[in-house]
């Protein structure tokens, strides 16, 4: 189903043959984004993730969309805390397009200042679009409280003032340090065949810098002893709460119970924060909860919309919750609900090409090697309601929670008083 060839200058392509599809996805993954920042270049994985769209030696901005939109195609980007991502999807027999479209993306772009200042301006609105927009300003607000004094916790596009003071030179010293061979996946998953995919691919890795290791981040050191809270006081119909637990890394075992925990506990409309909070008290409109996991730390994040007035007990319920997972372990019935829907967004996910490619993409640079779909499977089905339970335990806990908060608020209530019952 996959196979992963190492390439000249230590580039690793990943490819997944899926021969009754149309069409074909490409991805350039790249291990760098925003935890590789030093505080001084906040943004700057976000900023060279835009600027590659914007001209290259051989096409102007226009002219790199042209190339792969008039062939019916699809192109765009993505930086994330420890990856960044560029990709392209179109029909197969376009492949030899997308591949030149990216490799000339990430060989020969300008950086040319001109386009440079203009892009600035782009991602200063966009930051200011996020700051405007509650429910996604109160999760960055929890990244700060969360991960303190560490780049996880500060935004991945930047601050108005830290792209203010980002510089050319910033740019292209970040994007020489980490764009270069040892550190890039490709991943190409669709109808396509390998022994042509193999060395269309290999011409273009032989033309890539190849010094330099694989990028290094600072590691995370916690000190928390009991539950903290940031409020940022806004006039705005809605108080938008995400409360964070920590929880493990990408590599613990631990991270399939957690999986399907979190399914059991706020993934989808059959959860129990779903039919409590919504469904029985009508206390939100939206309540989820969602995981995240790194290379060495992960967390579970509970957000929520609500009434500013109900904020107290909608957090005694969510609390309530947690604790029952602590004490009591799901039924066998309740497991195997949240066992079959996790698999079944799998496979679903897994029958397109573009998803198909973000999973070897993630899988290569997250783990080194592509692990087949039918181990996670099995792994999945090995977990058991006692294993839901324990890993409740390691994590619901008061040392633990961080809770943040965009609402009209004159004072605070006693939510850390709440946090600490768990």
């Amino acid at each position: 189903m996959h196979r992963v060839v190492n390439l000249p200058n230590g580039v690793r392509l990943a490819l997944a043959p899926m021969p009754d599809m149309a069409s074909v996805s490409l991805g350039f993954w790249v291990g760098v984004g925003g935890r590789y920042e030093p505080a001084p270049v906040n943004g700057v994985s976000h900023f060279i993730e835009h600027m590659l769209f914007k001209g290259t030696r051989r096409r102007t901005a226009r002219e790199i969309s042209q190339a792969v939109e008039g062939v019916g195609g699809y192109l765009n980007a993505w930086t994330s805390e420890e990856h960044t991502c560029f990709y392209a999807k179109a029909r197969h027999d376009r492949f030899a397009e997308l591949l030149d479209v990216l490799a000339d993306m990430l060989l020969h772009s300008r950086f040319a200042p001109r386009e440079l200042e203009k892009e600035r301006g782009v991602i200063q609105e966009e930051v200011a679009m996020y700051l405007d927009q509650p429910a996604q300003h109160v999760q960055e607000l929890l990244n700060a409280l969360q991960w303190p004094d560490h780049p996880l916790g500060r935004p991945l596009t930047g601050t108005e003032e830290s792209v203010a003071r980002l510089r050319r030179p910033d740019l292209l010293s970040f994007f020489r340090h980490h764009y270069h061979g040892q550190n890039l996946v490709i991943a190409v998953a669709g109808c396509l065949n390998p022994d042509e995919v193999i060395p269309k691919v290999g011409r273009f890795a032989g033309s890539l810098p190849g010094n330099g290791g694989r990028s290094v981040f600072d590691p995370i050191v916690i000190r928390q002893d009991r539950p903290r809270l940031r409020v940022q006081t806004r006039k705005t119909e809605q108080a938008q709460l995400a409360l964070g637990l920590r929880t493990c890394s990408r590599h613990d075992d631990r991270r399939f119970a957690l999986r399907l925990l979190n399914t059991v506990l706020g993934e989808n409309m059959s959860s129990r924060l779903f039919q409590i909070v919504r469904e029985e008290t009508g206390l939100a409109y939206n309540i989820y909860s969602s995981l995240s996991f790194f290379d060495d730390v992960g967390d579970l994040v509970i957000s929520a919309g609500l009434d500013p007035d109900a904020l107290p007990k909608v957090l005694r319920l969510v609390v309530r919750e947690l604790r029952r997972l602590k004490t009591t372990a799901p039924s066998a019935t309740e497991l195997r609900r949240a066992r079959d829907y996790v698999i079944g967004q799998m496979d679903l996910s897994l029958e397109n090409t573009e998803n198909r490619m973000m999973w070897l993409g993630e899988q290569v640079l997250g783990y080194g090697k592509v692990t087949p779909v039918e181990a996670v499977k099995d792994k999945l089905q090995a977990v058991r309601p006692a294993d839901l339970r324990r890993v409740a335990s390691d994590f619901f806990l008061p040392n633990r929670a961080n809770l943040a908060l965009v609402a009209p608020l004159r004072r605070s209530p006693r939510l850390v008083e709440i946090l600490e019952t768990l």
